[in-house]
């Protein structure tokens, strides 16, 4: 079965599998790690052994047309990253939960252009202005070569 190569990909995919047949389509996650090899005998002494390499797996899957979408990594920020949209996203149409409603614009807000009618400088009185580091001050010493 051939996977996705990027997320987005495969996140966007499986958002439209589930809006079209939301009663029947499962996502499922899978996580496995490899045994870690063990070392020859020929092996230099001091080479050290690198740790076993964890997949995340991450497969939507519908019985009734058969279509299954699968994307694999192995990389520790896109695996939460990709949990919480999978699990949140994709699994609240499951649940039955509506979508969260849209952002909609403040009209009581005051928007950039209001803002330079003479408020800004009631503003910037308001909340004095802190000084930005970077300046002087003591240098790091070297070491000693």
């Amino acid at each position: 079965m051939p996977y996705f190569t990027t997320a987005e990909e495969w996140l966007e995919q499986s958002k439209l599998l589930l809006e079209a047949r939301p009663s029947t389509t499962r996502t499922t996650t899978k996580y496995s790690i490899k045994p870690a090899r063990r070392p020859r005998k020929e092996a230099k002494p001091d080479e050290e052994a690198r740790p076993p390499r964890g997949s995340l797996v991450f497969k939507t899957y519908d019985p009734a047309s058969g279509v299954v979408l699968k994307y694999r990594t192995s990389k520790a920020a896109e695996v939460s990253r990709l949990i919480h949209s999978s699990l949140g996203r994709l699994s609240r149409g499951m649940a039955g939960v509506p979508e969260p409603p849209a952002e909609e614009a403040m009209p009581d807000a005051p928007t950039a252009t209001d803002a330079g009618n003479g408020d800004s400088a009631a503003a910037s009185q308001a909340q004095p202005q802190q000084p930005v580091g970077g300046g002087g001050g003591k240098k790091k010493k070297k070491g000693k070569k």
